[in-house]
């Protein structure tokens, strides 16, 4: 079965924005009022939805950048 891909949340993308701040889970958690689990799962959400073929963080991060 093949995974539908959707839009990151606008809270994936806040959190997406501040990783590429270069925060990490705890302080986006902190920032954002979310416990770092939640931080995570936006994390392993839009890893998910990511280009495998240019590898989900660089995707993410090239995302949250622009």
């Amino acid at each position: 079965m093949q995974e539908l891909e959707q839009e990151p949340t606008a809270r994936e993308i806040e959190v997406l924005q501040l990783i590429s701040d270069g925060l990490v889970n705890r302080e986006i958690g902190v920032r954002l009022f979310l416990s770092e689990e939640t931080v995570k799962s936006h994390v392993r959400t839009c890893s998910r939805s990511s280009r495998p073929a240019a590898g989900p963080m660089r995707s993410l991060s090239a995302f949250a950048a622009a």
